[in-house]
């Protein structure tokens, strides 16, 4: 593995790149389940280009979606959550209970949703930030509530960046 860190409005953004070159992690500063540092192996600011001129164009109002390769490792349930939050559309957000749902969940999985939410190893790029609490309140974001908050400012048209 190797990583690169890429400034953004949010502050500085570690990419970390895969052996087979997908993007295996997308990390804020202070991300709650970021892993240590030590295992994203040697510092290269030169891998995974298109993912840092894709958050470049998402940043600036380009782009509404990504296309550039993920590797998502979690297990299956993990795998299933992140599969579905890609098809959150860009400015609009669900509930835990609305995705619980949609992956044909009992009622009440909304808390294993949220828990498989929070270990999203990609953010930004796979839309966890897209998933709000029951009454539309922002209920815990691995990057923090401001940034949390930013993101879907941004994706609404009212952000500052």
């Amino acid at each position: 593995m190797t990583y690169a860190v890429v400034d953004s409005p949010l502050g500085p953004l570690t990419l970390v790149e895969s052996d087979a070159g997908e993007l295996a992690g997308l990390y804020m500063v202070e991300h709650r389940h970021r892993p240590p540092m030590e295992i994203f192996g040697k510092r290269d600011d030169s891998v995974l280009p298109a993912v840092a001129e894709q958050l470049t164009e998402y940043f600036e109002h380009g782009r509404t979606a990504f296309d550039v390769p993920l590797h998502l490792a979690g297990t299956p349930f993990q795998q299933r959550v992140w599969t579905a939050l890609q098809d959150i559309p860009y400015g609009e957000t669900t509930t835990y209970g609305e995705l619980a749902a949609i992956l044909g969940l009992v009622p009440g999985a909304s808390r294993a949703v949220g828990l498989a939410n929070g270990k999203n190893p990609i953010s930004i790029i796979v839309p966890c930030h897209r998933v709000v609490g029951s009454t539309g309140s922002l209920t815990g974001y691995g990057g923090g509530l401001e940034r949390k908050q930013a993101l879907l400012d941004h994706e609404r048209g009212d952000a500052l960046f």
